[in-house]
This record gives structure tokens, sequence and C-alpha cells, in this order.
């Protein structure tokens, strides 16, 4: 290491990490939405077994309607997980990935460029 007038490092100084109250929220409603769907699958299973003991035609309601606030549940989740990871910065904009090749495609494929 050098001892001169201009010794030292060459970085700067890093900026403090700042909260990222997006991913932040984001990631307390995904998990919401994962205790809410284990909570649905739970009370699906439980209504199909009642159903299945008694043959009344409440509980199989129940158990459809529990069926699909499950699926629901999971979908919104998964929504939710793309917009973390867009919020990360581990996935980008797919207006903005087509946006940065503004070159035009030749017509008729490789043949036709020559």
């Amino acid at each position: 290491m050098s001892t001169g007038k201009r010794a030292g490092s060459r970085r700067g100084s890093r900026p403090p990490r700042q909260l990222n109250r997006t991913a932040l929220l984001l990631g307390a409603a995904i998990t919401l939405c994962v205790i809410a769907w284990g909570y649905l699958v739970y009370a699906a299973i439980d209504f199909g077994t009642a159903a299945r003991e008694s043959s009344a035609g409440s509980t199989w309601a129940f158990m459809a309607l529990a069926s699909l606030g499950a699926i629901a549940c999971l979908f919104v989740g998964f929504l939710l997980v793309a917009r973390l990871m867009r919020a990360l910065g581990v996935t980008t904009d797919p207006e903005s990935a087509s946006d940065s090749d503004p070159t035009p495609r030749p017509v008729g494929g490789k043949r036709a460029a020559r």
C-alpha cells in the first residue's frame, strides 16, 4: 500500500441502507395470505369429513366455499410474490424490458437478410 499524499481508499462511503417499505408491506400481505390459505384448506378438509358423515347439503356448500377461498388466497399470494420480486429488483417489468431493445427485427427471417 502506498503512503503518499493521495493514498487511501478510492471508494466512497456506502450510503446507509434504507428500509424498503413496499417490500415490507408485500411480505406482510404474503404472510397473511399463506395463513388464510392454510386455515381455509384445514376448514375445507374438516367440512368435507363432516359432509361425508352427515350427507347434509350445507356442509358440501361450506366445503366448496372454503376450497374456492383457499384457491383465491393461493392465487393472490403468488401475485404478491411476483410483485415482491419486482420490488426487490430480482425481476424487471416486462414493458421496460421490451423498451430496452429499440432495433427493429428484419422482416422475413435470416434468409431475407442476405
